[in-house]
């Protein structure tokens, strides 16, 4: 049964429209505290009550603190007590810590995603991993449909860190924020091999988020960074920049997700610098694009309302060998508004996916609901549809059956 989200309208005359299920909704995510942690329980805490989290939904473990890596036995028992606590409800996993970082040759966000497997590393230099059936996925429920949890962590070496980190999430929600998705080109050959495809970003995004493909080794004093994806071992004049709530940036390299004993740049220092997600390898990946984010499809999804853990994880090909950092909720781009026109109700939106769509009113959101003649056609990067005027408080729009 497809799942509907019901929104609250604030014309007062325009009806209330029921759209489908596209991005993951707080009761559908569980939050790993370790209890002998301090600082994982603080924020665990933390999150619960800033974005409204069932308790039913914290899940406690237990192992020592301080150390940078989990064994796959060590690990083994905890996944184990967390796959055993949660429902089938539970879609995707936040964790409330940035130490351990890893388990084995794996990111521990992929090791709780699927499980301890070497599959997931390489066999051996340069060589690639395991595909994520949730790459390029468009699913609100990984669970449900693929047997994953995606997961990320709300890493912070101190409670005021990860307060910020937050409490940015949650502003950002909805905001539909102004701003400029900057992709660098730099002279670092090595780490400049997402730069091939920057142009094509560029023209996909037209009309849909403002982006700028510079070539320059990093950006100085840019207020209104969306996006900053770039390939460099360390990025300097992160504190000249300005990041928008909900902000994404990360940079290719071997160590990023090293979060506390990279020789290079943690992905941690984005989170510091203002950026609400980031993401960076625990192990050697290589310079395989398909190890890292794709900045085209994550801006693509970010921006058709997903959440930042959604958009991320939908963005990499091969996530075996890279953590997820930041604050999985944030989700600037969710929006919906519905306007009572003369002629017609305006339905603006950035979430739904182009394809045909039924169109169906009732007098309850319940139902029985009664079909309209003819369909909705959604088209590439459209916002702005227009409904037939019916005297009918509730409509619902479905996807027709293929």
């Amino acid at each position: 049964m497809l799942a509907l989200l019901l929104f609250s309208l604030a014309a007062r005359s325009a009806p209330t429209i029921l759209l489908p299920a596209h991005r993951l909704r707080a009761d559908e995510l569980a939050v790993i505290v370790n209890d002998r942690d301090p600082l994982s329980r603080r924020i665990a805490d933390y999150y619960r009550q800033a974005r409204g989290v069932p308790d039913a939904n914290i899940i406690h473990v237990r192992f020592p603190p301080g150390n940078i890596a989990l064994s796959p036995h060590a690990f083994a028992r905890i996944y184990h007590d967390v796959q055993s606590a949660l429902s089938p409800r539970i879609q995707a996993l936040a964790l409330t810590w940035a130490e351990p970082w890893k388990v084995g040759c794996m990111s521990i966000t992929s090791a709780f995603t699927f499980g301890f497997d070497r599959g997931w590393c390489s066999k051996k230099l340069c060589a690639s991993t395991r595909h994520s059936p949730y790459y390029r996925s468009r699913s609100p429920a990984p669970y449900r449909d693929f047997g994953i949890r995606p997961t990320m962590a709300i890493a912070a070496t101190g409670f005021d860190q990860a307060r910020a980190l937050i409490d940015r999430g949650v502003a950002s929600d909805g905001t539909r924020p102004p701003g400029t998705a900057w992709l660098v080109s730099t002279r670092d050959r090595a780490r400049n091999v997402r730069a091939f495809g920057y142009p094509a970003v560029a023209n996909a995004m037209r009309g849909w988020i403002d982006t700028r493909v510079v070539e320059t080794g990093a950006l100085r004093g840019a207020r209104d960074i969306l996006f900053y994806f770039t390939g460099r071992a360390r990025v300097e004049a992160l504190d000249t920049l300005g990041f928008r709530p909900g902000a994404v940036a990360d940079h290719l390299t071997s160590a990023g997700g090293q979060l506390t004993t990279s020789k290079q740049m943690s992905a941690l220092r984005w989170l510091e610098a203002g950026a609400t997600g980031s993401y960076g390898a625990v192990v050697e990946p290589c310079n395989l694009t398909a190890k890292f984010p794709n900045p085209g499809l994550l801006m693509e999804a970010y921006g058709s309302g997903r959440t930042l853990i959604e958009a991320y994880w939908q963005s990499v090909q091969q996530p075996g060998e890279g953590i997820f950092v930041g604050e999985p909720l944030a989700a600037p781009f969710d929006t919906v508004e519905v306007r009572d026109e003369d002629d017609h109700i305006l339905l603006v939106t950035r979430t739904l996916s182009p394809g045909h769509y039924n169109i169906s009113v009732s007098g309850s959101p319940v139902g029985p609901f009664r079909p309209l003649p003819g369909d909705l056609e959604v088209k590439y990067h459209q916002t702005e549809f227009q409904l037939p005027k019916i005297p009918a408080p509730y409509y619902r729009v479905t996807p027709t059956a293929n």
